[in-house]
């Protein structure tokens, strides 16, 4: 999951995904030097965070939990 220390958004997503017990890596892109390129490239030109990559390579703009475990589950 890629995300800033500022992001509301990360900090739901991430207490929610602590709450199932779903297992993720979050990276800074504000720390992690090439990240909100790549996050740029993945949102049409956006930094917007989080931005979650899943195992199979798709991604997804700020998911609900909902969608973050139908994902993992296909």
């Amino acid at each position: 999951m890629f995300s800033t220390t500022w992001c509301g958004y990360c900090r739901r997503l991430k207490s929610q995904l602590d709450a199932k017990g779903i297992g993720y890596k979050e990276i800074n892109i504000e720390e992690v030097e090439g990240t909100a390129d790549l996050v740029e490239s993945l949102n049409g030109g956006n930094q917007t965070v989080p931005t979650v990559l899943f195992p199979d390579g798709s991604s997804a703009t700020n998911p609900s939990l909902a969608e973050v475990q139908n994902r993992l589950a296909a």
